[in-house]
């Protein structure tokens, strides 16, 4: 034997023991832990499970992971998984067995944006994330996390060695990007969105090194973390990419955006970043896609654990992310489901039978009671699994218009009488019996979903929610808002027939409640025009205060919510997406009285008590007294008229999909499926 050949056999037997110590890891998972326990449920840190298994683990990928990646426009060849990964991945701890790769995850929603947040949070990735228990905040991006002592302080560790899709380094500096460099900038953003304010104002973001950053709140923030694990918007942004169209940092850059045909650069980063956290914009595929090639990139790079790189006005395609950060405990680099096919369907018909055809691995979000029946007889057609969850914010409310342009509606929406009218017109029971088959609670709306804080009463939510048409003629009555002509119809003060538009989304309410509250309101004398409209159609209407009213779901109330974010307790009681009522309040307030409608006195207080509320540790006395405060106001204005609460919904999902857990609730407010860790799905091959 020569010395070259002894050579070599020394390096293949290294690589065999190598081999086999990572062999040795337990592929531990949650039905069999193999006598390990974690720090955080169901996942650990690389050290905590080499140091808990006394192992060393080896990485394995995709094997088609090359072919998926050439589909990711702009990106270069793949160096080894090893490399790819972070230096410190997050060990995921599958819930029943080691996945196989393939497949493909297909889902529907109704639009680019329109009941997409479902699919969405299938790869979705922030900060933190709760656990499925609900209760548990757990590392994601961020390895750890440590405040100080008042909570005004946030210091997050990063993962040293993650990478962006593209390859490209993810440090504290894409955070202090995100935050200094588009929340601030006022080329992106008019007037800085109030989610990102705290008392007003700003936040202090910086990056201390390459893994730490650094938030340095104006007062205390106690229920940020809460923010970061259950909110659609990521505080990073792919700095190396967006800041080549700023002149701050290339001074190139109007140059470079002109060149590619915009005006300007603000115009290039907006037609990336599309001022807006929420990732579901329109990519610059479906804007412009010879726009978004010739710039070499078809997408901004994510951290998430897939990237679209196809959209059309038909859905979009999207590839498992080659730098994903995650791996199981046998050291295979997550997603296991390497593609997501997410198809438009607006016609809830055309969408359940595609269900009922076996098409859909996956649908949660637009499924309603009334879809039950139907989709449960044609399990077996289909080879789908359908089954109820406990909802958190599913209360439908009727918000109607203070601040109308029609000043005489108006005074009508803005008489508490008409309110408490409306409210008992409804038979909330037949509502019940009819759209939720008996599985809910007649419930007034509050501004806290009552089975995740403690300072909702019972009084409170009974109020005014007795079916007494006689009642409510009378209120209306007392308004004097009479029916003169005898046509049925009562009449405005100035004479006109009082007519509501009610105009609705599908996606947000179930179809057959609204055609039942029409008739209930036209039986008091309010004629009702019923109109079902787009999501995005709903919204934009809403959002200019060209509504009579709104009609959502009551999400962004659970607990973790109103612990970060105060939107759904001051004017205009919602957001972008789920709008509200009192939007000529709002803009009272945020131009200092010199626009919009003054406010009554306790409607001015709600935003003194938010600000308190949010700087209070949640479930204390103190947060307890002003949540209480809050709730009395809201019920005492009926700023949204509630319907049915404590109900469940129906989410179904294909049998050949493995790994699944039964959710613990079906709700927006802790992001669909993101507790549920959806990177550890795989397809039965």
């Amino acid at each position: 034997m020569t010395t070259k050949t002894i050579l070599l056999s020394g390096v293949a037997l290294l690589a065999f023991a190598a081999t086999a110590q990572a062999a040795d890891c337990p592929a531990a998972t949650v039905a069999d832990m193999r006598g390990l326990t974690s720090d955080f449920p169901q996942q650990f840190e690389l050290a905590e499970f080499e140091s808990k298994a006394s192992c060393d683990l080896g990485f394995n990928q995709n094997p088609t992971i090359a072919e998926l990646n050439a589909r990711i426009y702009g990106n270069a060849e793949l160096a080894a998984v090893t490399d790819r990964l972070p230096t410190e991945p997050l060990v995921v701890a599958p819930y029943a067995k080691i996945g196989s790769y393939g497949g493909v995850l297909t889902g529907l929603s109704k639009g680019t944006e329109s009941g997409t947040s479902d699919l969405l949070s299938v790869r979705h990735v922030n900060f933190v994330r709760y656990s499925d228990d609900l209760q548990t905040v757990v590392p994601n991006i961020a390895k750890s996390w440590e405040w100080n002592a008042d909570y005004t302080v946030l210091t997050l560790t990063l993962r040293e060695g993650h990478k962006w899709s593209d390859g490209e380094a993810f440090t504290a500096e894409d955070v202090a990007f995100w935050y200094n460099d588009l929340i601030l900038n006022p080329d992106v953003y008019e007037s800085t969105p109030g989610r990102w304010l705290f008392a007003g104002e700003p936040v202090n973001v910086e990056a201390l090194d390459a893994t730490t950053v650094r938030f340095t709140f104006p007062v205390p923030t106690p229920g940020i973390l809460n923010r970061f694990a259950v909110d659609f918007g990521q505080p990073f942004q792919p700095k190396h990419f967006l800041s080549q169209f700023m002149p701050k940092y290339n001074a190139n850059a109007e140059a470079l955006a002109q060149e590619h045909g915009f005006e300007n650069a603000a115009a290039a980063v907006d037609f990336y970043y599309g001022g807006s956290d929420w990732k579901d914009v329109p990519s610059p595929l479906l804007k412009d896609a010879d726009r978004a090639m010739a710039l070499g990139r078809a997408v901004v790079p994510t951290l998430e654990s897939h990237i679209v790189v196809e959209e059309s006005a038909e859905g979009r395609k999207l590839v498992a992310n080659p730098y994903f950060h995650q791996v199981d405990t046998a050291g295979n680099q997550l997603p296991y489901i390497p593609e997501i096919v997410e198809t438009y369907v607006s016609d809830k018909e055309v969408q359940n039978l595609k269900i009922m055809a076996g098409e859909v691995v996956w649908k949660q979000q637009a499924i309603f009671l009334e879809d039950f029946p139907l989709l449960k007889e044609n399990e077996g057609r289909g080879g789908y699994n359908v089954q109820f969850a406990p909802t958190f914010g599913e209360n439908v409310f009727f918000s109607f218009n203070r601040t109308h342009k029609d000043p005489v509606l108006a005074a009508i929406f803005s008489d508490v009488r008409f309110n408490r009218a409306m409210s008992i017109a409804m038979d909330r029971h037949e509502i019940n019996e009819i759209v939720y088959l008996g599985q809910g609670k007649p419930m007034q709306g509050v501004p806290a979903e009552p089975k995740t804080v403690s300072f909702v009463t019972e009084e409170t939510l009974t109020k005014d929610i007795n079916h007494d048409p006689a009642a409510a003629k009378a209120l209306l009555a007392e308004m004097g808002l009479t029916d003169a002509d005898g046509d049925g119809t009562v009449e405005r003060p100035d004479g006109k027939p009082l007519v509501v538009r009610l105009v609705y989304s599908s996606q947000g309410v179930p179809v057959k409640m609204m055609e039942l509250v029409r008739d209930y309101w036209t039986a008091v004398g309010v004629r009702v025009d019923l109109k079902e409209v787009t999501s995005d159609e709903y919204r934009a209407a809403g959002n200019n205060n060209d509504l009579d009213l709104t009609t959502w779901k009551y999400d962004g109330n659970a607990g973790p919510t109103i612990s970060q974010d105060v939107t759904v307790f001051i004017p205009p009681f919602g957001d972008f997406f789920n709008p509200g009522t009192g939007f000529g309040w709002a803009e009272w307030k945020a131009t200092d009285g010199a626009a919009g409608t003054e406010p009554p006195a306790d409607i001015k207080e709600l935003w003194t008590l938010a600000e308190m509320f949010i700087q209070q540790e949640m479930g204390s006395e103190e947060s307890n007294r002003l949540g209480a405060e809050i709730t009395r106001i809201h019920a005492d204005n009926m700023l949204k008229i509630g319907t049915v609460g404590d109900i469940v919904a129906p989410f179904l999902h294909r049998n050949d999909l493995m790994n699944v857990e039964p959710i613990r609730a079906k709700t927006y407010d802790f992001y669909w499926t993101y507790p549920y860790r959806p990177t550890q799905w795989f397809l039965e091959q």
